[in-house]
């Protein structure tokens, strides 16, 4: 009977028919589970649960993995636009301010082009840039050269300018004269001053240089190889090869073709012309030609007295000395005499030119005193409190919207000038000339005498004296009254202290030098006995007169050139109102 029981009990436990995963001893998987809750879900291969086994496959890109990725993608192309756009807003805010700055620093003419105003600032702040080591004067006379095709160019800003002659007036050796500019407005003439000026400059930067026409490229003609030139000058490092003789050509025009079209144009100042003639004379003494020079200078004093009479002329037209009794000259004919005595003394004219320099002198110390007062540079009370006022505010608001206005005509040169502070510098520039001039005389003499370099030697330190102590007025007095000093003048005043200085030094160097050689000459000066003669050696050959007189000024140039230079280095004050603000 249990058998029985037990039989049946297996029979009812047994599969009737075995089934594959059963054979193999494999497991069911979750989808085929027949126990759900529910028999509505479909059962789809994709929608169960993925086994870590090498023979199933996976779904990686998804729906949702899809949405992702693009959603990312978005996102990566909308941060780089971002970016984009952000760095192109900053670099055009950048370029706009630098191009107002410039613009305040460097004006143009407002009727001139964009274009042609944008070349024209970028051509008057090269010379001054301080972010190279030096001027790329290349760059310099292509934007000179492109603005003056425009300013020439009916179709662009030349309309209204007309030849002197019917089909223009060529000059041989030179080319096209001038123009006549009469039509245009006092700006524009200037611009195109300023602009042929600048080419002029140019050309005398670049005097002897060529360019390389395969490569484009410009060399020194000292530079480039071939066979006017065998043993070229070797290239800087970094630098293009050297270009053959044959792939050359000259890259500038000659200095005299822009100098004879400023002389040559119809409606330039008698300032203008006079000063484009002293620079082309300075020009012509630089390569060494005298006789033009001299002519040139010549033609400038012409110009200076243009509009004065034969009869009414301030200097002899022989000797060039200006006479006592006649009226005061004018600034520009003080200028064009002071060139021209210069340019004499260049040449060996000592004689013609220190008469021409002491007259000069004396007429400037007979010219009358500048008042002081009046300066529109000096701060009314209401500029010394604080600078969060409503005028200053609204003074700056209008300055950063409004256009600057174009600066107003230069001083024409015509009426006597006054005793100002750069007048009182000139005259010591006029020392420093008059005892060059003698102490180099005393040296080219074959008897030179001590009394006459000593006569130089005291005129340079009068110079020095003198230009030191107006840059100490300029200084103190002008931070005293609240009053911001004149640039020109400060920069004359610099200029000949530190051109002082250095002639006193070398004057001072060659007579101390002199008169060691003489010391030693006559045999060695006894030595101060005792045991600190080491140390004391300095004060007892002071005291015993071993120290000669000129070593001893020498030790005094050395500290007065120790001093100056801080004052030569001084920094300027911040200027008041809202700008002090953004000085460092």
């Amino acid at each position: 009977m249990q058998s029985r029981i037990l039989l049946r009990r297996v029979l009812v436990l047994r599969p009737a028919k075995p089934t594959a995963a059963s054979s193999t001893g494999a497991t069911r998987f979750f989808t085929r589970h027949t126990n759900l809750s529910s028999q509505n879900r479909p059962q789809l291969p994709f929608l169960s649960v993925p086994l870590a086994r090498r023979s199933q496959q996976f779904r990686y890109l998804t729906t949702e993995r899809k949405r992702w990725l693009a959603y990312e993608v978005f996102l990566g192309f909308k941060y780089i636009v971002y970016t984009w756009a952000i760095g192109a807003f900053l670099l055009v805010a950048y370029y706009s301010i630098q191009q107002e700055w410039l613009e305040r620093r460097y004006p143009s003419p407002h009727e001139w082009r964009f274009v042609t105003r944008l070349r024209f600032r970028l051509m008057r702040w090269g010379p001054d840039r301080n972010d190279t080591p030096e001027p790329n004067w290349v760059q310099i006379a292509n934007y000179a050269k492109n603005i003056l095709e425009r300013l020439e160019d009916p179709n662009v800003d030349g309309a209204g300018l007309q030849d002197l002659t019917e089909g223009g007036m060529y000059i041989d050796g030179i080319g096209k004269s001038g123009y006549d500019v009469t039509a245009k407005s006092e700006p524009w003439q200037r611009g195109y001053y300023e602009v042929l000026m600048c080419c002029a400059k140019a050309a005398e930067q670049l005097d002897n240089h060529v360019l390389d026409t395969k490569r484009g490229v410009v060399f020194p003609a000292d530079q480039v190889y071939g066979p006017s030139n065998p043993n070229p000058k070797p290239i800087p490092p970094g630098s293009p090869s050297a270009p053959h003789e044959d792939d050359c050509e000259p890259f500038y025009e000659p200095p005299e073709t822009f100098y004879m079209r400023i002389l040559t144009t119809r409606g330039f100042t008698s300032r203008q012309k006079m000063d484009a003639a002293l620079e082309y004379a300075s020009w012509l003494d630089f390569k060494g030609i005298p006789e033009a020079s001299e002519r040139m200078y010549e033609w400038a004093l012409q110009l200076a007295t243009e509009n004065t009479l034969p009869t009414a002329l301030p200097y002899n037209t022989e000797t060039y000395v200006l006479e006592d009794g006649a009226a005061k000259p004018s600034a520009n004919v003080l200028t064009s005499l002071t060139a021209l005595a210069a340019h004499k003394a260049r040449n060996d004219e000592i004689s013609t030119a220190l008469p021409i320099l002491v007259s000069i002198l004396r007429a400037r110390r007979s010219l009358p005193t500048a008042s002081p007062t009046g300066s529109s540079n000096a701060m009314t009370p209401e500029d010394t409190k604080t600078p969060w006022t409503a005028s200053n505010i609204l003074g700056v608001v209008k300055r950063l919207v409004a256009p600057p206005a174009y600066p107003s005509p230069p001083d024409s040169g015509e009426a006597p000038p006054v005793r100002d502070a750069k007048a009182l510098c000139e005259e010591a520039g006029l020392n420093l000339y008059i005892g060059e001039i003698i102490y180099a005389g005393s040296k080219k003499s074959s008897s030179p005498g001590a009394s006459a370099r000593e006569d130089g030697l005291a005129w340079t330190r009068d110079a020095v004296d003198a230009a030191e102590e107006q840059l100490h007025k300029l200084n103190d007095d002008d931070a005293t009254a609240g009053q911001r000093p004149d640039p020109a003048a400060l920069r004359t005043c610099k200029d000949c202290l530190n051109t002082g200085l250095g002639n006193w030094a070398k004057m001072v160097g060659r007579l101390a030098r002199e008169e060691r050689e003489r010391q030693e000459a006559s045999g060695p000066a006894p030595k101060a006995a005792g045991w600190f003669a080491f140390w004391g050696d300095g004060e007892a050959a002071l005291r015993a007169g071993e120290v000669g007189r000129w070593t001893a000024e020498e030790e005094v140039v050395k500290e007065r050139t120790r001093r100056a230079q801080e004052l030569l280095d001084e920094l300027e004050a911040p200027r008041p109102g809202l700008a002090s603000l953004f000085w460092a």
